[in-house]
């Protein structure tokens, strides 16, 4: 799997889904502890055409912490570790961009980190990395919002911010990652075509990487089917790569998200893939790959799929064909074979999607739903019914029945005779 860094970032090569002529020890811009060379070999990310030609964006919230979470954001060598680490010291982000190197030391961070970080503060302004996504129409989801994707939240040392163009919905936390070559071959496409668009009709959101190949016949058939997609960026908001799939990403904006961690103006360098896949996983209850290489990326998100607790699912290929070795590895190793929609539906018990979603439309949380889910939350395996009665202080039979309406809306599930989990 891809090494880590002191941080926690993951990085790694480029791989054979990745660009492969840019520099090849690259890092992600949030692990470093210095300024990067600004150096970039591959082919250049495109700006869109007109920002304000795409409608249904939402705007960054008006707070005062904000211009200074982004301003940190910005800072290379703070990572989602390291930034957790000054926040936790500090209370807000203000408090950490208005200390000194002293008070950064004292909050744990190492020498040469907290030198870079004075440095690079000189040359950020806080007020103008704001007033850049308000005029990219460039949405800032940070951690503490509770617009951040529940899914992604769960997963060890999430992204402190979120770059959205478009608008995430509830509905996407019902969401599949798609991923495989980008030298995908006819059978590649056509069972990507017709798995997308049955599994949008059954109330899934697609989530892919915008690479050429199976990422974006996925992204085309969620949207030639009516549904939603979600593409997760290498690079800044306010870019698209690879270069041709620009109006793909416009379309995407209209009918989905486009996602980063990445801040406006960074390039998708080579180090900054394995991060892109480890967000495209962590936004999904599953990975689905289809046609892989042995070296292809899509394996890497498969990885950090299954140390995120996510099912990994892959499609079988032929045997003499290159661009199945990687995927049909997988299902050896264990990763389940998928040959129809209902696969997928079955291993995540996802066969009312649909109903589910409009249940929760219908019936929103209350206060007896919120304390049951934060006890199956807490206690992380399947409760027995009294058990969750004598933890709440409820009654049985207020227990009991509103069980049976979160067991409806997808929210928990029976896993045993009177026994409810988590339904994640």
């Amino acid at each position: 799997m891809p090494r880590r860094s002191d941080d926690d970032t993951p990085t790694g090569a480029s791989s054979e889904d990745e660009p492969i002529d840019g520099p090849a020890a690259a890092r992600t811009p949030l692990e470093i502890a210095e300024p990067p060379s600004n150096r970039w070999d591959g082919p250049r990310a495109v700006p869109y055409a007109q920002a304000d030609a795409v409608d249904g964006m939402e705007w960054p919230d008006d707070d005062p912490d904000l211009p200074f979470w982004l301003a940190l954001h910005r800072v290379k060598g703070i990572g989602p570790a390291r930034f957790n680490l000054l926040l936790d010291a500090f209370g807000t982000a203000e408090a950490v961009w208005q200390s000194g190197s002293n008070g950064w030391l004292a909050a744990g961070l190492d020498t040469r980190t907290a030198a870079a970080f004075e440095v690079q503060r000189k040359g950020i302004v806080p007020e103008a990395e704001l007033e850049r996504l308000r005029r990219l129409r460039v949405t800032a989801l940070r951690i503490t919002d509770d617009r951040y994707p529940r899914l992604l939240r769960e997963v060890p040392l999430p992204p402190p911010i979120l770059y959205v163009r478009g608008a995430l919905l509830p509905a996407d936390d019902v969401a599949l990652a798609i991923v495989g070559t980008r030298r995908a071959t006819t059978y590649g496409r056509q069972v990507t075509e017709r798995l997308t668009a049955e599994l949008i009709q059954q109330g899934l959101t697609i989530v892919s990487g915008l690479a050429r190949g199976i990422d974006t016949y996925a992204h085309a058939a969620a949207l030639e089917a009516g549904g939603r997609t979600l593409a997760v960026l290498g690079c800044g908001p306010d870019l698209v790569y690879p270069p041709e799939n620009a109006k793909l990403a416009a379309r995407i904006i209209e009918g989905g998200a486009i996602v980063t961690e990445f801040a406006p103006g960074t390039q998708p360098e080579a180090g900054n893939f394995p991060a892109r896949n480890r967000l495209i996983s962590g936004l999904s209850l599953g990975v689905l790959v289809i046609e892989a290489p042995e070296n292809s990326g899509a394996l890497i998100t498969a990885r950090f799929a299954g140390e995120q607790g996510r099912d990994v699912f892959a499609v079988p290929g032929s045997i003499t064909s290159r661009a199945s070795m990687g995927a049909n590895r997988l299902i050896q190793d264990g990763a389940k074979l998928v040959q129809t929609v209902d696969d997928v539906l079955s291993e995540l018990n996802l066969s009312m999607v649909p109903q589910q979603l409009d249940l929760r439309e219908l019936m929103p949380e209350n206060e007896t739903e919120a304390r049951l889910l934060s006890q199956l939350d807490t206690a992380g395996e399947p409760c027995h019914i009294d058990e969750l009665c004598r933890a709440t202080g409820l009654p049985i039979a207020a227990v009991s029945g509103t069980l049976v309406m979160m067991e409806l809306k997808g929210l928990v599930r029976l896993s045993g005779p009177m026994t409810y989990v988590r339904d994640r």
